[in-house]
C-alpha cells in the first residue's frame, strides 16, 4: 500500500479521457468518410451562395466617388494689385477647361493661350494699368461633373507712370562704338529694379554692361556698351520690359520697349591734332586722308578735346552759335556731331587755306566742302572718332556720350547691379 500513491485510482480516468479526446480530434480532422466530405462540400456551397459570387471570383469593389475638378486662379479672385505685365492664369486638376474667356471691363476679349492638355489657360497680351478683368467658362471632371469658372481681378493703378526711349531704332545699322542708350522722362529712384528689366542679346556673343550716367535736365539715362568695339555684322536685340516696373517714389514704367538692329562695317576715324590730318579707316584700310584744321590750341576754350568720341548725328546744314566769340546762327554744311559740347566735323570754307597746316577753329574739325561731303556720306551713328594730341580730355562735362573715355572696370561699376 505504501508504493501506490493515495488518490491514484481516482486520477487514472482523467488521463484516459484526455487521450480519447485528443484522438477524436485527430480522427475528425483526417476523416475521409463520405458523410464528412459531403458536409464539407455542403459548407462550401452554402458559403458561395451566401456571398453571391462563384467560387474563386474576386471580391466586389465599391464604385469610385466622382472627383470634383479643383480650380486655381492667378491672380487670386478679388485681387486689386495685379501686375499689368504679368500673366493671368486659370488651371485645373482632375479635369479640363472648356470655353474659358477673360473680358475687360469694357467688354474686350483678352487673347488667351491654352495648354496642350486643356488643363490651363493664360493671358497672351499685356493687361495695362487700372483695369478690371473677369473670368468665365467651366471645368469638366473625368466623370462629367462641371464646375463653373468665375473670378475677377484688377491691375494696379499707380499715381504716376514714366516713359522711356531707346536711341537705336529697329532695322538700323550702326557703328562699332555705338552705345545703346535708354532715356527716362524723369528721375529713376530704384535703378536696380529697372536694370533687372533690361536685356541685350547679341549674335555673336558680346561682353558688355549697363552703366548709369548722372541725371541730366531730361531725366535719368542708362547706357550699354561692349567691353571692346562691336564685331561688324553683330545682330543685337534690346528688351526693356518696363511696363509694371516700380521705379520707386510712386512711379511705374509706362510701357515696354524693344529694338533690333545690326552693327555695320568697321569705320574708325583718327584725328591727330598735331598732324592737321583726318584719316578714315574702313575695315582696317585707309579710305580718306583729309587735310583738316582743329581747335585753336592757344585758347583752352577752343581746343578740340582728346579721346574717343563717336559720331552722334548729322545735318546737311547746321546753324551754329557761340555768342562769347561773336557769332550766331552761322550755317555750316555737312555737319557731323561728335560730342555734345559743340564739336562737329564739317565744311568751313573760311579755313580752307590753313587746313592741313594750322589749327584755328573754335573746337570743331574743319574740312573743305568736297571732303566734308565725302565724310558726311560715309558715317553711321556710333563710328568712333579718336582725337589725339590735345591737352584737354573729353569728359562727362562734354555731354552725355563719353562712354569710351571710361575704363572698363570703372564702367562695370556704374551698373546698379554691381
Amino acid at each position: 500500500m505504501r508504493g501506490r500513491p493515495r488518490g491514484g485510482l481516482r486520477r487514472a480516468p482523467v488521463i484516459v479521457i484526455g487521450a480519447a479526446a485528443t484522438l477524436a480530434v485527430v480522427v475528425s480532422a483526417c476523416s475521409s468518410s463520405s458523410k464528412n466530405a459531403a458536409d464539407s462540400r455542403h459548407a462550401s456551397s452554402t458559403s458561395s451562395k451566401g456571398s453571391g459570387q462563384a467560387p474563386g471570383s474576386p471580391s466586389p469593389t465599391a464604385s469610385p466617388t466622382p472627383v470634383t475638378p479643383q480650380l486655381r486662379l492667378s491672380p487670386a479672385n478679388g485681387s486689386t494689385t495685379a501686375n499689368p505685365a504679368g500673366v493671368a492664369t486659370v488651371s485645373v486638376t482632375n479635369g479640363s477647361l472648356h470655353g474659358v474667356t477673360l473680358l475687360s471691363s469694357s467688354g474686350a476679349h483678352i487673347k488667351l493661350a491654352e495648354s496642350a492638355d486643356g488643363s490651363s489657360v493664360r493671358t497672351a497680351q499685356e493687361l495695362g494699368y487700372g483695369r478690371t478683368y473677369t473670368w468665365s467658362g467651366q471645368a469638366v471632371g473625368a466623370e462629367g461633373s462641371p464646375v463653373r469658372v468665375s473670378g475677377r481681378f484688377r491691375t494696379i493703378n499707380p499715381g504716376h507712370i514714366m516713359s522711356a526711349h531707346v536711341n537705336i531704332g529697329d532695322g538700323e545699322h550702326v557703328g562699332i562704338a555705338a552705345p545703346i542708350i535708354i532715356r527716362f522722362d524723369g528721375h529713376v529712384h530704384d535703378r536696380a529694379a529697372v536694370e533687372k528689366a533690361l536685356s541685350v542679346r547679341t549674335s555673336p556673343a558680346t561682353i558688355g554692361s549697363w552703366g548709369w550716367l548722372p541725371d541730366d535736365a531730361d531725366g535719368s539715362r542708362v547706357h550699354w556698351r561692349p567691353e571692346r568695339y562691336w564685331t561688324p555684322g553683330t545682330h543685337v536685340a534690346v528688351s526693356a520690359n518696363l511696363l509694371g516696373v516700380d521705379y520707386g517714389g510712386g512711379v511705374y514704367g509706362e510701357e515696354s520697349i524693344t529694338s533690333r538692329f545690326a552693327i555695320g562695317r568697321s569705320q574708325i576715324t583718327k584725328a591727330d591734332i598735331n598732324s592737321h590730318r583726318l584719316v578714315v579707316y574702313r575695315d582696317n584700310k585707309v579710305v580718306f586722308n583729309f587735310p583738316a584744321s582743329y581747335g585753336l590750341q592757344s585758347d583752352p576754350n577752343r581746343n578740340t578735346h582728346n579721346g574717343v568720341h563717336i559720331t552722334m548725328e548729322k545735318y546737311p546744314i547746321k546753324y551754329m552759335s557761340n555768342p562769347a566769340y561773336g557769332y550766331s546762327n552761322v550755317p555750316e554744311r555737312w555737319a557731323v556731331r561728335i560730342s555734345n559740347n559743340g564739336e562737329f566735323i564739317h565744311d568751313n570754307d573760311s579755313t580752307d587755306g590753313v587746313q592741313g597746316s594750322a589749327n584755328v577753329t573754335h573746337g570743331c574739325v574743319n574740312l573743305n566742302a568736297t571732303n566734308a561731303k565725302l565724310y558726311y556720306d560715309s558715317v553711321l551713328y556710333g563710328d568712333p572718332v579718336i582725337v589725339s594730341g590735345s591737352p584737354i580730355p573729353l569728359s562727362a562735362a562734354d555731354g552725355d556720350v563719353y562712354d569710351w573715355t571710361v575704363p572698363w572696370v570703372k564702367w562695370k561699376a556704374m551698373s546698379a547691379l554691381g
